[in-house]
C-alpha cells in the first residue's frame, strides 16, 4: 500500500488541494451565516472527494481501455440520467438537479467524465485513421445525443465543456488540417442557425447585455455590472475577508458558485487572482506531463480531455465575472461551491492517479 501511495502524483495532489483551500476560504470569508453552511458542506465535500481520489487510484483504469461494454453502459445510463432529470424540479429556471433530501445531486457534472472516458477510447483505436471523416462524425454523435437533451434542460454552459472536450481531442488525435477548417465553418454555420431558430429569448438576452450591461445596469446586465465593480473595488491587495462591500453587502449574486473569482478579487485582489491564475497554470502543468509520460493512447486522451475540461470551464467562468463571455451559470473548476462538481473532478483526478501509478 505504501509503494502504491509512493507513486501518486502528490504535487498534483498539492495544488488540487490548494485550489479546493483557495475556494474554502473565499467562501468562508463571505461571512454571511448562509457562507459558513456553504464552507462547512465544500469541506465535506472536498473530503469525501479526496478519499475518492486515492480510493480510485487502486483501481486499474485500463479496464475501460479494454471492455467496451462498460462505457456502453455508462453512456445509455447517462444518456438515461439527463432525460429523467428533464422532469426534476426548476431551480434558477433550468431542470438540472436530482434532490436528494438537503442535498443536489447534478448528473451533467458526471457525465463529462464519462464523455471523456468514451471519446479516449473511440480515438485510442481510431487515431490512425484520423483522416476518415467518419471518425469525426461517429464521435460527433456521441456529443449530439447528450447535448440535446441536456438542451431541454437548457444548460449552454455545458453544452460548451462537451463541445470543447470534443474539439480539444480530436486535435490531440492528429485531425487533418482540412477536416479542422471545414469542421469550424460547419460549426459556425451551426451557431448562426442556433441563434436564429433555437435559442430562446432570454437565452439571446444574455448575449446581448453581456455585450453592454451599462445598457440595463439594474435588470438584465445587473449581474454583470456588479460582478465588474467588485473585481475593480478590489485593486492590487483587496478588501480582506468580511469586509468587501459588492459580496459582504450581497449586491454581488452567487458569490460561492458562479461570481466566486469576482468575490475573491475583491477580498484578495490582484495578488489573489494572480495567485489562483499560477495555481492553474501549475495544475495544467503537471497534467501535461502526465499526458506526455502516458505509455498508450487511451491514457494520454483521457488526461488530455480532463485538462481540456477544466481549462474550459476555467475560461468561461473567468471570462463572464470580467465581462468579456456571456453568464452561462459554469463554475469555477475546485473553487467555486458544489459537490456535484467537486467530487466528478476528484474522480477523474482519481482516474489520472491510476494513470501515473501504472506508467
Amino acid at each position: 500500500m505504501f509503494s502504491h501511495l509512493r507513486k501518486l502524483d502528490w504535487q498534483l495532489i498539492f495544488i488540487v488541494l490548494l485550489l479546493s483551500g483557495v475556494g474554502l476560504l473565499t467562501i468562508y470569508g463571505i461571512g454571511s451565516p448562509e457562507s459558513l453552511t456553504f464552507f462547512k458542506k465544500q469541506l465535506s465535500f472536498v473530503c469525501l472527494g479526496f478519499i475518492t481520489m486515492i480510493g480510485l487510484s487502486f483501481f486499474d483504469y485500463r479496464i475501460f481501455k479494454n471492455y467496451s461494454s462498460i462505457l456502453i453502459i455508462l453512456y445509455i445510463a447517462s444518456l438515461l440520467l439527463l432525460f429523467f432529470v428533464l422532469f426534476s424540479q426548476d431551480i434558477r429556471g433550468a431542470s438540472s438537479w436530482f434532490r436528494l433530501g438537503s442535498l443536489r445531486f447534478e448528473p451533467i457534472e458526471f457525465i463529462k467524465i464519462v464523455i471523456i472516458l468514451i471519446l479516449a477510447k473511440y480515438f485510442s483505436f481510431r487515431h490512425i485513421e484520423m483522416y476518415r471523416v467518419r471518425h469525426l462524425i461517429v464521435s460527433g454523435i456521441y456529443i449530439a445525443l447528450l447535448a440535446l437533451v441536456i438542451f431541454l434542460q437548457p444548460d449552454l454552459g455545458s453544452i460548451l465543456v462537451l463541445l470543447s472536450i470534443w474539439f480539444g481531442i480530436i486535435i490531440v488525435s492528429g485531425i487533418k488540417v482540412r477536416h479542422l477548417i471545414i469542421m469550424l465553418l460547419i460549426l459556425s454555420i451551426f451557431s448562426v442557425g442556433a441563434w436564429v431558430v433555437v435559442l430562446k429569448d432570454y437565452q439571446k438576452q444574455r448575449v446581448t447585455t453581456f455585450l453592454n450591461p451599462e445598457n440595463d445596469p439594474y435588470g438584465k446586465g445587473y449581474h454583470i455590472s456588479q460582478s465588474l465593480i467588485a473585481i475593480g473595488s478590489g485593486g492590487l491587495f483587496g478588501q480582506g475577508l468580511g469586509l468587501s462591500s459588492q459580496a459582504g453587502l450581497k449586491f454581488l449574486p452567487e458569490q460561492h458558485t458562479d461570481f466566486v473569482f469576482a468575490t475573491l478579487a475583491e477580498r484578495r485582489g490582484l495578488v489573489g487572482v494572480l495567485f489562483l491564475l499560477i495555481l492553474f497554470a501549475f495544475l495544467f502543468w503537471r497534467l501535461i506531463k502526465i499526458t506526455l509520460g502516458s505509455l498508450n493512447n487511451f491514457s494520454r486522451l483521457f488526461v488530455s480531455g480532463f485538462a481540456i475540461m477544466i481549462f474550459s470551464q476555467m475560461i468561461i467562468n473567468i471570462g463572464m465575472n470580467i465581462a468579456i463571455l456571456p453568464i452561462t451559470g459554469l463554475t469555477l473548476p475546485l473553487v467555486s461551491y458544489g459537490g456535484s462538481s467537486l467530487i466528478s473532478i476528484f474522480i477523474g483526478l482519481g482516474i489520472i492517479q491510476s494513470i501515473k501509478v501504472r506508467n
